[in-house]
């Protein structure tokens, strides 16, 4: 008997990135957005831009809103920490940022380095001036991404989508 294949969150938020015309994706490789990233990269209305550090991608996807295009963020948690300093870019020059951060240092961490800026990501994230949308149930995720485009691109504002740990299953040092 053939199981039917499950669907991923990451389908559901691809097709929400799709209906808003996202057009650009900037991200530093996460295997919690692995799905996300290979649907992206796949998607022939969409490019997939790998960064080196997070804050390449706030500056890159200002350059795609003054060129006409919507683009999103892909990030872990410990990268929110890397942007501080970038995200006043989007608040002072008022351009829409849509972030999508996979958390760490929440349920489950075996990595006490992650710990800190996982617990302080939603406080750094809201002092910047940044909308927070938590998501703990990975059926909650598309219908979150699809209000916090709505938000950013009618807006424009900025706002990060947290994918809960739990959501994403803990780490272990093989993975």
């Amino acid at each position: 008997m053939e199981q039917a294949e499950t669907a991923h969150w990451s389908d559901e938020v691809h097709a929400v990135l799709r209906e808003h015309q996202v057009r650009q994706v900037t991200y530093v490789p996460d295997a919690g957005h692995r799905e996300l990233i290979n649907a992206c990269a796949e998607d022939g209305q969409m490019a997939s831009v790998p960064l080196t550090t997070e804050e390449e991608g706030i500056a890159l996807l200002a350059g795609a809103w003054l060129g006409g295009q919507r683009g999103v963020l892909l990030m872990q948690s410990s990268g929110v920490g890397n942007c501080v300093n970038m995200l006043s870019l989007a608040r002072t020059c008022q351009f829409p940022l849509l972030m999508l951060v996979t958390m760490r240092g929440q349920w489950g961490e075996f990595n006490p380095w992650q710990v800190p800026m996982g617990q302080a990501t939603p406080e750094v994230l809201r002092a910047t001036g940044t909308m927070v949308f938590e998501v703990a149930q990975a059926a909650e995720i598309g219908e979150t991404v699809n209000a916090a485009a709505r938000m950013v691109f009618n807006g424009p504002a900025s706002a990060a989508v947290l994918i809960s740990q739990r959501v994403l299953g803990a780490k272990t040092f093989g993975r």
